[in-house]
Parts: C-alpha cells; structure tokens; sequence
C-alpha cells in the first residue's frame, strides 16, 4: 500500500496534485481512474468533445491525449530512476505535445481506451517495485524525485484534470 504521506522526494510545483489525492492506497486510485473517466465522459459527443471551455483552452480530446501523454512519461521516469538511472530525464512542454499529438482527429472511444491500456501497463510496472526501488532517487528536468513520488504525481495529475473536466467542460456543456 502506497499513501500520500508517503511521498518522498518530488519537485514543489507537483505538491497540488499530490495535496488531491485522498488518504487511501493510490494504487486503488489508479486503477478506479480509467472507469471514473469513461463513465464522466460517457454521454460526451464527438463534437463536444473537440471543444475547449474557453478559448485558447484544451478540447477534451486534447485532455485526454495529454492525460495518456503525462501518465507514459511519470511511468518512464518512475521506470529510469527505480533502475538507478544517473542522467536526468528530460523536461517536457505539454502545450507542444498537444498541438502535434492530433487528438481531435481521433474518436473519443479511441483515446479513452488507449489511456486505459496505458495504465494498465503504468500499473503493472509501479506494483511490481520493491521498496529500494520505490526510494531510488532521480533527476527529472534536472530536479529530485523519487520513483514512489512518481506514482502519486501520475495518480495526482490524473485527479487534477478529472475535476477540471468535471468542474469546467461538464458543468458548462455539452452532453447530448
């Protein structure tokens, strides 16, 4: 088991994320997450879904190939530092990675099931870290962290923008 207050080493900008989460195993965390996020989105149309709630703003598509983008990433970090990896990993600009990641070309169905696969996978490597592992510390965009501090980043991030579709796409829009 695997709690918030556990957390080891992380750079302060992801202490919102990590500040989300509940006081329960964040391994239930992550695996409740693809169904929490299947059934919010459940009645959203393709067309809604390539809408921001404001503009200049992410579409739900965009949000949701970001959320896979994010999750691949922390669980290659995780991966790279509980292996004892010594260079730092690098930084990554989400806002560059949505303009070329081309999400709203894809259905809907198709990216919530590829996060879904993601963290399947992303599951399967966290749980099977031992405790040395879960300690190991790395660098990521040249700041401290540890692989365990990773996996409640990757559960935190997810919550975050669960409650922003949630709070500001669901509660304004669109579902038809």
């Amino acid at each position: 088991m695997l709690t918030k207050n556990q957390t080891g080493t992380y750079p302060a900008y992801f202490e919102n994320y990590v500040a989300q989460l509940p006081d329960t195993d964040v391994f239930e965390v992550l695996a409740q997450q693809p169904q929490q996020l299947r059934a919010l989105l459940h009645q959203v149309t393709e067309e809604n879904a390539e809408k921001g709630y404001a503009p200049g703003k992410w579409s739900i598509k965009e949000v949701l190939g970001h959320l896979t983008d994010s999750d691949r990433i922390f669980a290659y970090r995780c991966l790279c530092i509980s292996r004892h990896e010594t260079q730092s990993l690098p930084g990554f600009d989400e806002n560059t990675y949505v303009q070329y990641g081309d999400f709203n070309r894809r259905s809907l169905n198709d990216l919530i099931s590829e996060f879904e696969l993601a963290r399947q996978s992303h599951l399967a490597l966290f749980s099977s870290l031992n405790q040395e592992m879960l300690d190991q510390i790395g660098l990521a965009n040249n700041k401290s962290v540890t692989a365990k501090a990773l996996i409640l980043i990757t559960a935190g991030h997810t919550l975050h923008h669960l409650n922003i579709l949630k709070d500001r796409y669901l509660n304004h829009l669109w579902t038809a």
